[in-house]
Order: structure tokens, then C-alpha cells, then sequence
């Protein structure tokens, strides 16, 4: 059975992981586990009160597929959990690791993005990273851009996030597909 992680942070934006959670659970089988920093509780931007399973500290990538970070206003809050060990630790296994909004720049900072076309909020924000020296291969676009097993997207699109994270698990398929195409259907011209 797949499993994906999603590491949560205190403020993390909930609409960002949910698409690709209940999708990935309720219609594909894969396994969500839930971490915090330290196994506690974390509450959403929107005041979802989440109780993980885990802490970061105990993610395997052994046993677990993808690593999925949300964004959140911890960033801007200057309380953002350091996500270089646990980002490397599944980098070194070649596990998919994938990152939206905010957290995307956090994987900039890692240093993951500078050898794989990338993507996030705005290209200013990764390069306020001292570990960021990837600007070549950003692309400035509002949809998610996957490559080498690296995810990432601006926080406005949890849609394409949801779709390239399945991708690169290699659960792309027309039931995915039908699933998700419901939530950005308001996006097609009429």
C-alpha cells in the first residue's frame, strides 16, 4: 500500500493538502499519515485542529512513500519548523518529496531545487534562501511542476499539486483523474 506523510506545521494552510489527502485515501487506498515537529497538535489557518499520528522525527522513508509539506503562515510568522533533515532523509531514499505555498521556498532553501525545474509562490521568495541557487529552472507558472520526483506549486493551485504528487507515485489514472477534474472544472472557460 502507498503511504504519503504530510508533515504539518502550526498555521498550516489546510486547503492545500486536503485535495490530495482525500483523493489519494478515500478513492486510491494509499495510507495518510499525519506528523507534527514533535507529535503534538497543530491547528490550521482555518482553526482545524489536527491530532498527528507522529512526529517528523519519526518519518520513514522506508516505509513511506511521498513527504508532502503544506504552507502555512509560520513562514511569516518566522515559526517555521527546519525541514532539512526530514526533506533529506527521503531525498536520500528517492522518495517523492513535494512542497506548496510557503513550503515550497522551504525546499528551496534545502537545496533540492536547484538541479529540477520548480515552481511556488514567487521566485523572490526562494531566493530569500541562502541553500537556493535554482533560479534557472523556475518556472513561473500557476500550475504545479513535478520533476525527478520533486513536487512543488504556488499555494492558489492544491488541484495540479494533488495531480503531479499522484503522478509521481505513479497513481495517475483515469479514476484519479475523474476524481480530481470535479475540483477545477470552475477554471475551464465556459
Amino acid at each position: 500500500m502507498t503511504r504519503i506523510a504530510i508533515a504539518l506545521a502550526q498555521d498550516f494552510a489546510d486547503w492545500e493538502p486536503a485535495l490530495l489527502a482525500a483523493a489519494a485515501r478515500s478513492y486510491l487506498g494509499v495510507e495518510i499519515v499525519t506528523a507534527s515537529p514533535d507529535g503534538q497538535p497543530v491547528t490550521s489557518m482555518g482553526g482545524f485542529k489536527v491530532i498527528p499520528e507522529t512526529s517528523y522525527d519519526a518519518l520513514d522513508p522506508e516505509t513511506i512513500d511521498a513527504l508532502v509539506i503544506p504552507g502555512g503562515l509560520s513562514w511569516e510568522k518566522g515559526t517555521a519548523p527546519d525541514f532539512g533533515d526530514l526533506v533529506h532523509r527521503f531525498r536520500t531514499k528517492g522518495r517523492v518529496v513535494a512542497g506548496i505555498c510557503a513550503a515550497a521556498s522551504a525546499l528551496a532553501g534545502t537545496g533540492i531545487l536547484n538541479s529540477v525545474a520548480h515552481t511556488g509562490n514567487a521566485l523572490a521568495s526562494h531566493q530569500k534562501y541562502g541553500g537556493y541557487d535554482g533560479a534557472t529552472l523556475y518556472r513561473d507558472q500557476p500550475q504545479a511542476v513535478s520533476d525527478q520526483g520533486v513536487v512543488t506549486a504556488p499555494g492558489n493551485s492544491p488541484v495540479s499539486f494533488a495531480k503531479e504528487v499522484l503522478k509521481a507515485l505513479g497513481l495517475w489514472g483515469p479514476e484519479a483523474a475523474a476524481e480530481l477534474s470535479v475540483f477545477s472544472a470552475e477554471h475551464v472557460p465556459a
